[in-house]
């Protein structure tokens, strides 16, 4: 196994502990075995894997993490607690459970703030700081390399700054290699957090690092500013899950390292596999990706105004403060009313549709997404249905795999209290005129199977594609049900995703419009040549 780069600067991940603490995250063994792939994929130097002998969970994982994973970069760490109060370190039980997972790296938790010594902890400062010097050695006698997070520590040091010095003096004096400085309850800001970083690291001697949570908003910012005051080890968690808002988000802080301070902490390659491992984690989480998170969300880098678009097309520096590449993300030209020629030109070639430098083309596009958005259509958020108008300008004609010539849905409510949902279509595809009728989940879901049923014979390729998405939105200048409606439909064919848009005053209307730009964009993926 090798460490990176080198032991004078540690990102320490703790999704699986902290980060697992986030309200709706629930980790299997198996999820946190995967997490801890992505994470050592990624060059994290420390992965803490949670607190073993304090559920069976984490025990099994540390066990199984052990002689399932062969760690490239990282070191798996355990998280628990200093002895109990009175009782000696090698005589607690929570204490053997920590050397008995065969973490080669222990981080101990403990109180830093003189009234959770008396009120939580229930003893005196005098044997908090003894239970602090006992734990760390004994665990260095043991062969274990130990890092000490002082709890509540910037609460606790305005509250009594000489006692949480102390606890830093007590760790260090024992053997411990790091003492991180914990702003627990996430109320610190970024020169809080330098002016006390400092004066510790003057007044102890001890290598500090630093734990920022959420709770303001700052706690990238927080972390960063710790490190411009001399720490040196970082506590982040992928994509900031954590208890609360959160904790420092391990991705802007890593990029922010590497990309703005000139400080290397990653293996060489594994910044431009970033985006890829926070959307994998989030994946495993079972929580959409955050789309606008700094650096790795899909709009991080999507541009949507005229003016922007105009600038980028002469140089893309001049609206990105880096190049998305270096994340693994990409540039997007969203497309809307407040496009102008250059977002379009720009959309065009990122679709692969050369416009020719035709201004009168691209003034006719821009023209019509105009008059389109004003109606309740949205285009940034359905390429799907912009690259189809795109191309029916470009090509002068609608590209067309099937001629509707009407359809209907039913939905009936039975005497039982239940529903029946029945759709029939009439369509004409390739010179044929097909009738087809099924029953759904929904109006919605009925007349999709209809259109299955109808067409799949003709266009196998059908098969593959499934509706992955679907959102209604009531849009402004009506009332109640005289309301225009907007639907977005996702659809996936196990090779991508595309959405589209549909508009009416009739929801089901709406559904049909984004149904049919959903196959038909299927279609033209899979290089099916349009009959009219």
């Amino acid at each position: 196994m090798k460490h990176w780069p080198d032991d004078s600067f540690h990102v320490f991940d703790t999704t699986l502990r902290d980060g697992a603490q986030r309200e709706g995250i629930n980790l299997t063994v198996a999820d946190k075995l995967t997490i801890a792939r992505h994470l050592d994929d990624f060059g994290v130097g420390f992965i803490e894997g949670g607190w073993p002998g304090a559920n069976p969970r984490d025990t099994e994982f540390f066990a199984r993490a052990q002689a399932e994973i062969d760690f490239k970069h990282a070191q798996l760490v355990a998280f628990g607690a200093t002895r109990k109060a009175g009782v000696s370190a090698a005589d607690d039980p929570q204490v053997k459970a920590l050397l008995d997972s065969g973490a080669p790296v222990i981080t101990l938790v403990a109180k830093s703030h003189d009234r959770h010594v008396e009120l939580a902890l229930r003893t005196t400062l005098e044997e908090n700081l003894a239970m602090v010097r006992d734990t760390v050695a004994y665990l260095r006698s043991q062969g274990r390399r130990v890092f000490l997070d002082c709890e509540h520590f910037f609460d606790g040091y305005r509250a009594n700054a000489d006692y949480a010095k102390r606890v830093v003096s007590a760790a260090h004096e024992a053997g411990a290699d790091v003492v991180i400085l914990c702003d627990t309850n996430g109320g610190m800001l970024p020169g809080q957090i330098d002016a006390v970083v400092r004066t510790v690291l003057a007044d102890t001697g001890a290598r500090l690092g630093i734990h920022a949570q959420d709770d303001t908003g700052c706690a990238v910012a927080n972390s960063l500013a710790a490190v411009d005051a001399g720490a040196t080890h970082v506590q982040c968690t992928a994509n900031g899950y954590g208890e609360r808002v959160g904790n420092a988000n391990l991705f802007p802080v890593v990029a922010a390292l590497e990309l703005k301070y000139g400080r290397r902490v990653l293996p060489p390659g594994a910044m431009e596999e970033m985006t890829r491992i926070s959307h994998a984690i989030a994946e495993v989480v079972n929580l959409t990706p955050s789309t606008h998170q700094p650096y790795v969300g899909v709009s991080a880098f999507a541009h949507k105004a005229g003016l922007h678009a105009s600038a980028i097309k002469v140089d893309p520096d001049l609206y990105q403060h880096i190049d998305p590449e270096r994340v693994g993300n990409t540039m997007r030209m969203l497309v809307s009313d407040m496009a102008g020629r250059a977002s379009i030109e720009l959309k065009g070639k990122e679709l692969g549709i050369d416009l020719g430098g035709d201004r009168a083309l691209v003034g006719r596009v821009v023209d019509r997404v105009k008059e389109r958005e004003l109606a309740g259509y949205t285009y940034e958020a359905a390429d799907a249905s912009f690259e189809l108008l795109l191309r029916a300008e470009a090509e002068g004609r609608t590209r067309r795999y099937f001629r509707v010539e009407s359809w209907r849905a039913i939905v009936e409510t039975r005497p039982d209290g239940t529903h029946a949902n029945e759709a029939t279509v009439k369509l004409w595809a390739k010179g044929e005129r097909i009738v087809a009728t099924a029953e759904g989940n929904g109006p919605v879901n009925a007349l999709d199977k209809a259109l299955r049923v109808g067409l799949e014979r003709i266009y196998p390729q059908l098969a593959t594609m499934q509706l992955v998405d679907y959102k209604v939105r009531i849009l402004e200048g009506k009332h109640g049900t005289e309301s225009t409606t907007r639907v977005l439909v996702s659809t996936a064919d196990g090779q991508g995703e595309w959405s589209t848009v549909g508009v009416a005053e009739n929801v089901i209307d709406a559904s049909w419009q984004a149904l049919d730009d959903a196959y038909a964009y299927g279609l033209l993926r899979a290089g099916v040549e349009p009959q009219e």
